[in-house]
């Protein structure tokens, strides 16, 4: 078998090879990072801020509510709020409150599936 004399004719092949790999990686490098972008868009968009502030609102309210009045007790109100948080935006609420001498700490815990978010408040 002959040996081929053109070496120019290999080295054009050969780069273009090299050019369409890296053109096929740049494609697929720049379809990645729009993806990523995309998502994390969406994460942001997902965020239930105004959910978790009108809940966040009534629990803080009812805190201070007595536990010896007949319906509208501190126990009965957060019960109702989760029982709404649950029906109305599908999120598990769970609130728990300590008195540790002058202060009261209340911890609440929202959860939609999607986004879960702790809060410790402290009330003198």
């Amino acid at each position: 078998m002959a040996r081929l004399m053109n070496d120019e004719a290999q080295w054009i092949v050969l780069m273009g090879f090299i050019v369409s790999f890296s053109l096929f990686f740049l494609a697929v490098l720049i379809n990645q990072s729009t993806i990523v972008g995309q998502t994390t868009a969406e994460a942001v968009s997902e965020f239930p801020k105004n959910d978790i502030r009108g809940v966040r609102g009534v629990l803080t309210e009812s805190t201070f509510l007595d536990d010896e009045s007949t319906y509208r007790n501190k126990t009965t109100v957060q019960n109702e709020i989760v029982i709404l948080a649950l029906s109305r935006q599908n999120a598990i609420i769970t609130i728990s409150s300590t008195t540790i001498g002058e202060y009261t700490y209340t911890e609440i815990h929202y959860n939609n599936g999607v986004i879960g978010y702790n809060e410790i408040t402290t009330f003198p």
